[in-house]
């Protein structure tokens, strides 16, 4: 099986309250509404967040995003309103967790030096 690119799945409740928040995340609207319950950004590196409406499934999703610059990323998603719940430096990586109101984890991750 030769893979050429992925869509990552996030359900939540309200997809109104989900759009502000992932709004603000991405720093943009949505690259796609291909459905009144779906949303889809489009990632520089290739692949697919999308966000669906699915009241079953909301707040269980868990979703890592790399990043080159870990402290600018918090430094913008500030001025948006948006704060990690956590924050943690590892031998790999330094990473932020988010959650939005499902519940769902969002991790924002920025490779250590030499080792990504």
């Amino acid at each position: 099986m030769t893979i050429t690119n992925a869509l990552a799945g996030i359900a939540v409740d309200d997809m109104t309250e989900a759009l502000d928040f992932y709004e603000r995340l991405f720093g943009r609207t949505a690259d796609a509404r291909p459905m009144s319950d779906v949303a889809e950004w489009k990632l520089p590196g290739g692949g697919w967040v999308q966000v669906v409406t699915d009241s079953d499934r909301a707040g269980a999703a868990v979703l890592t995003l790399i990043v080159d610059d870990l402290a600018e990323e918090l430094g913008r998603l500030s001025l948006h309103g948006l704060t990690p719940v956590a924050k943690s430096m590892g031998d790999f990586f330094k990473t932020a967790k988010f959650r939005d109101s499902d519940g769902n984890q969002i991790v924002l991750s920025q490779p250590q030096h030499g080792t990504y």
